[in-house]
């Protein structure tokens, strides 16, 4: 399998970091989609990161979808989910305000650095930021309920660290982590998990 994106990407990175954990091998071609835009289009021509092409040469778009997949394709007993229904309903909530938070992070930062300034709708921007907030509190409060776990990280774990530092990278200062204590510890530590120093985001 081929995975085609760039790990600044946080939906690239937590598809790779979950391949890993997952025990999945794969070949990581970190090609842009907007600097080497007609090589990825040659991959797949709706140019979308992260593309999974699987051995048949079946291309996959969308990290949650190719997350399914990989899920499918790893060894009796080796996943990222949990297996009750009401952890897999709250695995569900935290990944739904990772996901939210990586959105929001990215609508912010393509306003700010690919709209002109005249053009740029502060509005939109204090809509978005305030999304962007209410996604980090809502996770930041389910934290403080019951923490995410290191050890068997689950796929709302890689995602929610994920997403932290994405935002933490490309929006410094934005969100306070003072304000965050558990969530911006919780991603530290992730940071520091062998396999996601081998997965660095930039």
């Amino acid at each position: 399998m081929q995975l085609i994106g760039m790990l600044d990407s946080p939906y690239v990175r937590r598809v790779a970091i979950s391949l890993r954990l997952l025990g999945l091998p794969f070949e990581h071609r970190s090609i842009s989609v907007f600097s080497s835009f007609t090589q990825f289009q040659q991959i797949n021509p709706v140019v979308k990161a992260p593309t999974l092409v699987c051995d048949d040469g079946v291309c996959l778009m969308d990290s949650t979808l190719i997350l399914d997949y990989a899920e499918s394709l790893a060894a009796p007993g080796r996943s990222l989910r949990p297996s009750t229904r009401s952890e897999l309903r709250r695995e569900l909530q935290l990944l739904g305000l990772a996901l939210a938070a990586c959105e929001k992070t990215v609508q912010i930062v393509y306003e700010r650095n690919l709209r002109p300034a005249e053009k740029q709708h502060a509005p939109w921007l204090e809509r978005v930021g305030g999304q962007l907030a209410a996604a980090y509190a809502a996770l930041e409060a389910e934290l403080a309920r019951a923490p995410l776990q290191l050890d068997n990280i689950t796929q709302a774990g890689v995602t929610t660290a994920v997403a932290w530092s994405f935002t933490e990278m490309l929006l410094p200062g934005v969100v306070d982590a003072a304000a965050h204590p558990r969530l911006a510890d919780f991603a530290a530590q992730a940071e520091q998990l062998p396999v996601f120093l081998a997965t660095p985001a930039a």
